[in-house]
């Protein structure tokens, strides 16, 4: 991408109005794997996607400015945490606020379906991931010993745990009644 085009990216989508996430289809497929081989060294591939998405709890969404894909996530759902598989911004509209808008997409729906948090597991040698999960409350909860099988290096996994504050649209945090019982 020449920088004129990066420049003009940048200042389109400065217009967070005009920013709309949905889940992710089969026909994002071409765009989203341009923004995944952009971004990682050791990148999914179409059939990773794929293969994710089929799969009940896997849940897919982008974030798209018109027709242009900016950026997506792929989380799973799991009993009482959603867990971040992929993630990434295309590279010439990074620190434009749309990784934010799609973490804080994640966090929503966290919320709303009633979970206790969000897990994830970045690269230890991916600072940058590492310092914009932070930005968002995430914290390091553990080190997974040579996590990746591609290339042997170790991950963090990062969780995040909602304030009470975050709970209030919700009518609270979410309460475990059978563990109620367990506990008596």
């Amino acid at each position: 991408m020449s920088i004129g085009r990066a420049t003009r990216w940048s200042r389109s989508v400065a217009d967070a109005t005009a920013l709309h996430i949905r889940w992710m289809i089969r026909r994002d497929m071409p765009d989203i794997m341009g923004i995944e081989l952009a971004s990682f060294e050791y990148s999914w591939t179409e059939d990773d996607f794929l293969r994710c998405l089929r799969q009940r709890n896997c849940i897919g969404m982008v974030v798209e400015r018109g027709h242009t894909i900016l950026g997506f996530m792929v989380y799973e759902l799991h009993r009482t945490r959603l867990h971040l598989l992929n993630f990434a911004v295309h590279p010439g509209v990074r620190r434009t606020g749309i990784g934010g808008l799609l973490a804080s997409k994640l966090i929503y729906k966290m919320c709303s379906h009633r979970r206790q948090k969000v897990t994830l597991a970045v690269r230890e040698g991916n600072t940058q991931a590492q310092m914009f999960f932070r930005a968002h409350r995430f914290s390091a909860a553990k080190v997974l010993r040579g996590y990746y099988e591609d290339s042997g290096e170790d991950a963090y996994e990062m969780e995040y745990k909602p304030l009470e504050r975050d709970w209030d649209p919700f009518g609270g945090a979410p309460v475990n009644r059978i563990a109620m019982y367990e506990e008596r």
